[in-house]
């Protein structure tokens, strides 16, 4: 028994293997949880005899002591009111002191959006008095409260419109991407009403209403017809058209602000919303339907219903998921559905659950984001992670997964 208890460790022994893991992970922990005082310090210490805490000190060094023992103690002091916060009121400090738009510049960049959009408007009705473009109007989460991260955007919607009766709608499944989401427009009865019946004829590729043929005309009018100079003079501002952007899309540079204004022809036929959004390639014929609109509605509709906070938490969501530069591209739609799928299921979603209904919505995300597939509330068929690459998925999901059981590292500076 002497000889076992004083001969070494036998390395052959998985016991003993397995105590010692379990021994490096504990030190491990232990070092990672435990305060490093300064090398400097340390060096000191482990270089002093032992007996030396016994000798008197001299005059000189009796100070030492103290300042040994004040750098431990001081983090313990600032940093304990940040500890007895909880997440709900980090989230919401986090929101008003980093996420909130300023005021001044929330109510300016609207306001030179309307400006902008009245000058085009006189435009559209003057250049192309045979194109019955509806009333133009502003678009985005700027407007409807759903959580814009800067003033720095909004969208200009150009309704087109359609007699019924000369045009009809090719579901998505039928198209040649075979994609839920876009949709063909297709002349209707050429034979009975030929071309030239509908103003829009001068658009149609191969029968269907191309939306690529009208917003290349419509960039033409941006881009070379229209006095920019002159308006931006007028509203205090300067404008110019984006060349090099796919889509139609306005800077703006005020004093106080820097705004885009992105410019979307729209079709509302049968129910849908379609915009004149392409996917890149050579399919110039496909229109994109938008469930924005339903999705402000639906929020809003559920809040008002039982005095919810989905439009906050959406607010605190788009926010962070913005500003971080792994999952700025969940922001907008996708988290909305992902609240919207979560409300069919969590009834509670009083001001005081935020935080509950924060961690939880992370959770979705998480699984929907393992199944690679996160199916639109207003269309099961469609998967508003369709366009993502594998890498983005694997990146947005391994960094949720984390913030599930570690919310403030969403909270950080980025």
């Amino acid at each position: 028994l002497i000889d076992r208890a004083t001969s070494p460790r036998d390395e052959g022994d998985p016991k003993a293997e397995q105590k010692t893991l379990e021994e490096s992970w504990q030190d491990l922990a232990l070092i990672k949880a435990t305060p490093k005082p300064p090398k400097k310090q340390r060096r000191e210490d482990l270089s002093e005899p032992l007996l030396s805490p016994a000798r008197p000190p001299a005059p000189g060094e009796a100070c030492k002591p103290k300042v040994c023992s004040a750098p431990p103690e001081t983090p313990r002091v600032e940093s304990s009111p940040l500890c007895c916060l909880t997440l709900q009121e980090k989230l919401l400090s986090h929101y008003s002191s980093q996420l909130a738009v300023p005021e001044v510049q929330a109510s300016l960049a609207p306001q030179l959006a309307r400006s902008i959009c009245a000058q085009l408007q006189n435009f559209l009705r003057s250049k192309c008095p045979e194109l019955p473009f509806s009333s133009l109007f502003l678009s985005g989460p700027l407007l409807d409260g759903l959580g814009a991260l800067a003033a720095d955007h909004i969208n200009l919607m150009l309704p087109v419109v359609l007699d019924a009766a000369l045009w009809s709608l090719i579901p998505g499944e039928d198209t040649v991407v075979r994609n839920p989401q876009y949709w063909m427009i297709k002349r209707t009865d050429l034979e009975y009403f030929p071309r030239g019946r509908s103003p829009w004829d001068r658009f149609i590729v191969g029968r269907y209403l191309s939306s690529n043929a009208l917003n290349e005309t419509l960039r033409k009018m941006l881009v070379a017809s229209i006095n920019w100079p002159a308006i931006g003079s007028l509203l205090g501002c300067v404008i110019h058209p984006v060349m090099a952007s796919q889509e139609l899309k306005l800077e703006v540079k005020h004093d106080q602000v820097e705004l885009s204004i992105t410019l979307f022809p729209v079709v509302e036929m049968e129910d849908k919303v379609l915009l004149a959004a392409p996917p890149e390639g050579l399919v110039e014929n496909l229109w994109l339907e938008s469930f924005y609109r339903a999705e402000v509605s639906k929020v809003k509709e559920l809040d008002a219903g039982d005095s919810g906070a989905r439009q906050h938490c959406l607010r605190i969501l788009n926010g962070i998921c913005k500003s971080h530069p792994a999952l700025h591209k969940l922001s907008g739609s996708p988290l909305t559905h992902v609240v919207l799928h979560l409300s069919a299921t969590s009834s509670d979603w009083a001001e005081e659950s935020l935080a509950d209904r924060f961690q939880q919505v992370l959770e979705e995300l998480v699984s929907y984001l393992e199944e690679g597939v996160l199916p639109s509330y207003f269309n099961h068929k469609i998967n508003l992670f369709c366009e993502l690459l594998e890498e983005e998925i694997d990146e947005m999901g391994f960094m949720v997964y984390r913030a599930i059981s570690e919310p403030e590292l969403l909270l950080k500076e980025k």
